[in-house]
């Protein structure tokens, strides 16, 4: 009997390390705006941002779910890395490899995040054991093709799904508002890069704040 007790303690120990904490959808406009050298800012920012070791260490520690879509006009949304387990250190190696290597999926498109975050939404059936769900929307401008985001804002929120951006600025704050005033729910939070070269600071940072809990 008492045997049997700990075994059954070793296991639920076992199941608790390796439940999955958060899920996270890493969202990319590859719109018409973003020439080639900036997608490629923005895919080498990720990669090397799930290999800053504190990253890396809460990914494990946290067995956190990543999967990355690329998104442009109304019917232009691709789930490019199906959603993964970060288990080991090797997981997160080999997602971040994945995320260098990806190729754009789409050219000479509209921007149209509406549909992206319905798209992505859809996505989180496949994750339904994952405590946190959170979207995280990076681009480099405001709609321009498609549907109002607020619903889709809205769906997320009755779905228990964080919504936080990137907004990829030029000159000004115009996407920063545009996210902070319809795209992000309400215990979301914005990150402003100061143009695609800051990309890599900016989404270290928000993958971080992310994982860490820090929400708002």
């Amino acid at each position: 009997m008492l045997r049997a007790a700990l075994t059954l303690h070793l296991l639920l120990q076992a199941s608790l390390a390796s439940a999955c904490e958060t899920a996270l959808l890493l969202t990319m406009d590859v719109s018409n705006s973003v020439d080639p050298s900036e997608y490629r800012l923005q895919v080498d920012g990720l990669a090397d941002a799930l290999l800053d070791p504190e990253i890396a260490e809460i990914l494990v520690r946290d067995s956190v779910a990543l999967s990355v879509i690329q998104w442009s006009g109304i019917d232009s949304q691709q789930h490019t890395l199906p959603w993964t387990r970060m288990r080991s250190p090797l997981d997160v190696r080999s997602f971040s490899a994945a995320a260098r290597a990806m190729p754009r999926a789409f050219v000479l498109s509209d921007t149209a995040p509406a549909e992206a975050l319905s798209y992505a939404l859809d996505r989180f059936t496949q994750v339904p054991d994952c405590k946190r769900r959170i979207i995280d929307v990076s681009g480099d401008g405001t709609p321009n093709a498609g549907s109002e985001v607020g619903p889709l804002r809205r769906r997320a929120e009755r779905m228990g799904i964080t919504i936080n951006g990137i907004a990829i600025e030029s000159l000004g704050v115009a996407i920063t508002n545009f996210y902070r005033r319809h795209l992000i729910t309400r215990d979301g939070f914005v990150v402003t890069a100061r143009g695609h070269r800051d990309y890599p600071r900016a989404i270290r940072i928000k993958i971080l704040r992310e994982i860490s809990k820090v929400l708002g």
